[in-house]
């Protein structure tokens, strides 16, 4: 797999997503079922002269689960550290330890070698970036949400809560986020969700779905899931806190597309998600050991009494 082709490519990540410089110290965290592609990786640092590290681990069993404490310590250390993975470790410690300690984390959770070939991998970021940072306005400033869909209604507080860019672009210290990338996103307030929501695009550990799967919230926690899909991701969720409403995020990336795998799925431009369980390493206080994101295809999304999203198309 690292052939030239995935080695330009991860040169060219390395140095237009995380700015990496010769001699700066590169921590590459893939498990086993990602290592070609963090082997790639490691091979592009060190050809741009970096000090290179890779770690291979065994795969966690779910999203948000922590690395061995060996993983994290050393994510601390590096000046730049990409996270390789099945599962992803965003909502981590680890990387929250390692954002505070200055670290540059990409994390990209479940990339496919079709992903790092095409779609969201090959966005103009700065173009990303600017919308990323306007959206990211619009969430840090609002009140509350709505997301209509299909009939559906999902309401929200996002009061005193900060918006969260993923540009792609993390060039200075304690900068993190997804690559691909592109989304803007936000820990709702605990508790104030209620409402109905209806899935159509896919799901964090299951995939596209073929039929849409119904979610209604009460009182800030998901209480029933109706579809196919529904039984396997309450399971996943578990009973306690994982079913707490965690994330609203929206897609900024023109080039991302629907695939079935949720690191590029939330990115794709025109879709929301909502994701359930922990929230605590960007401004919640949900910590679930979990972390399940649900895409939704073109809804109307309105924040406080602005209509942000018109069937998906950005109206800013």
């Amino acid at each position: 797999m690292a052939n030239k082709e995935w080695t330009a490519i991860s040169c060219r990540v390395l140095q237009n997503c995380l700015g990496l410089k010769e001699n700066e110290q590169v921590l590459i965290v893939a498990d086993d079922k990602k290592k070609e592609i963090g082997e790639a990786l490691y091979e592009a640092a060190k050809q741009l002269g970096a000090e290179a590290l890779l770690m291979v681990m065994q795969e966690r069993q779910k999203s948000g689960e922590e690395p061995p404490q060996t993983v994290s310590e050393a994510m601390k250390q590096a000046d730049v550290a990409v996270c390789v993975t099945e599962h992803s470790l965003t909502h981590t410690q680890a990387r929250k330890q390692a954002v505070a300690a200055g670290t540059r984390v990409a994390t990209m959770p479940g990339i496919t070698p079709d992903m790092f070939l095409e779609g969201a991998i090959a966005a103009d970021y700065q173009q990303v970036k600017e919308l990323t940072d306007k959206v990211t306005g619009y969430l840090t400033r609002g009140r509350q949400v709505k997301i209509v869909k299909d009939g559906c209604e999902l309401n929200f507080s996002i009061e005193g809560r900060p918006g969260v860019p993923s540009t792609g672009v993390y060039l200075n210290p304690g900068e993190s986020g997804n690559l691909p990338s592109g989304e803007a996103y936000i820990a709702p307030l605990e508790g104030t969700a209620s409402g109905k929501i209806l899935v159509d695009g896919s799901i964090a550990g299951i995939g596209k779905i073929d039929a849409p799967l119904l979610l209604t919230v009460e009182d800030g926690r998901l209480v029933s899931a109706e579809g196919p899909a529904g039984e396997k991701l309450l399971s996943m969720l578990g009973e306690q806190d994982g079913r707490l409403l965690g994330e609203f995020g929206i897609g900024t990336n023109d080039k991302a597309r629907i695939t079935g795998v949720v690191l590029e799925d939330e990115k794709v431009y025109g879709t929301i998600h909502v994701a359930f369980g922990s929230n605590v390493t960007f401004g919640g206080t949900v910590q679930a050991g979990v972390h399940i994101d649900l895409v939704v295809n073109q809804p109307d999304v309105y924040i406080d009494d602005v209509k942000l999203l018109d069937k998906g198309r950005m109206m800013v």
